[in-house]
C-alpha cells in the first residue's frame, strides 16, 4: 500500500468562501477513500471514511499505527450513537445528553450489523461528537469518520494546521485550517461496555464531572489508572 506524496490542498475556514470550498473538497476526498485533516474541540484530527477499510488502513499507516490501535469514530449527532452501538447503558446516555457535543469519547459495544473494519476493536467502537462547527459541518456531509489525532505515533498531537501538515501532509489530500485548537488536552475516554463505566483516559472532562452526572443512575465512573 502506497501513501500519497503530494502536499494537501489547504483551505482557511476563516473565509466563508474558502470554508465552503474546503468542506466540499474534504467531503469528496473522504468519498474517494483519501485522508483529510480537520479541526476539533481538542486537537486536529486526521480522518477517513469509517466504512472504507482501505481508507482506515491508509489512516493507520499515515500515523505509523497497527490494527491493534483502532481509531475512534466522530459523528455529527448524538442520535448516531444508536446506529453504531448496542446496549448503551443509561449512565452513558446521560453522559451523552450532558456532554455531547464535547470532549468525551465513549467506548460502547459495536452494532454487529456494521460493515466496516476499524482494526482489532474486540467488538467495541469508540464514538465522539466534537464541539467544533467545522468538524460538525464536514461530518454532516460525510457521515461517521474514523478520526485519530493528527500526528505521527509517538509525537505530540497537532494543535494547529502547520503542525498537522508537517507530520502528515504527504499522506493527506485536504487540510481544513481553522487556526489553533483549544488543545493539547485530549478527550476523556470512558469504557461504557459494562454496568459501571471505567475511565480509560483522563482528558478535558474531569472525573468528578462525569461522576456528578452518573450519580443519578446509582453508579460511578471508576478510575482504574
Amino acid at each position: 500500500m502506497s501513501i500519497e506524496t503530494s502536499r494537501p490542498n489547504r483551505f482557511s475556514t476563516a473565509d466563508a468562501a474558502d470554508r465552503a470550498t474546503g468542506i466540499a473538497e474534504a467531503a469528496l476526498a473522504v468519498q474517494r477513500g483519501q485522508l483529510v485533516v480537520l479541526p476539533t474541540d481538542t486537537v486536529y484530527g486526521v480522518g477517513a471514511d469509517a466504512f472504507q477499510p482501505e481508507a482506515v488502513r491508509r489512516l493507520l499507516a499515515a500515523k505509523g499505527r497497527g490494527r491493534d490501535m483502532p481509531p475512534p469514530v466522530l459523528v455529527s449527532s448524538a442520535g448516531t450513537l444508536d446506529a453504531l452501538a448496542v446496549g448503551v447503558p443509561a449512565y452513558a446516555q446521560a453522559l451523552v445528553e450532558e456532554l455531547w457535543p464535547g470532549p468525551l469519547t465513549l467506548v460502547c459495544k459495536q452494532q454487529p450489523s456494521l460493515r466496516w473494519d476499524l482494526g482489532e476493536t474486540r467488538g467495541t467502537v469508540a464514538v465522539r461528537m466534537p464541539d467544533h462547527a467545522v468538524a460538525l459541518e464536514l461530518l454532516e456531509r460525510t457521515g461517521p469518520l474514523a478520526v485519530s489525532s493528527a500526528n505521527r505515533t509517538g509525537m505530540d498531537a497537532a494543535t494547529d494546521a502547520d503542525q498537522a501538515e508537517e507530520m502528515l501532509g504527504e499522506s493527506v489530500e485536504v487540510l481544513l485550517d481553522a487556526g489553533p485548537t483549544p488543545g493539547p488536552v485530549p478527550s476523556t475516554i470512558v469504557d461504557a461496555t459494562g454496568p459501571a463505566g471505567r475511565l480509560l483516559r483522563a482528558g478535558a472532562v474531569p472525573l468528578d464531572r462525569l461522576n456528578e452526572i452518573v450519580a443519578a443512575h446509582g453508579t460511578e465512573i471508576v478510575d482504574e489508572g
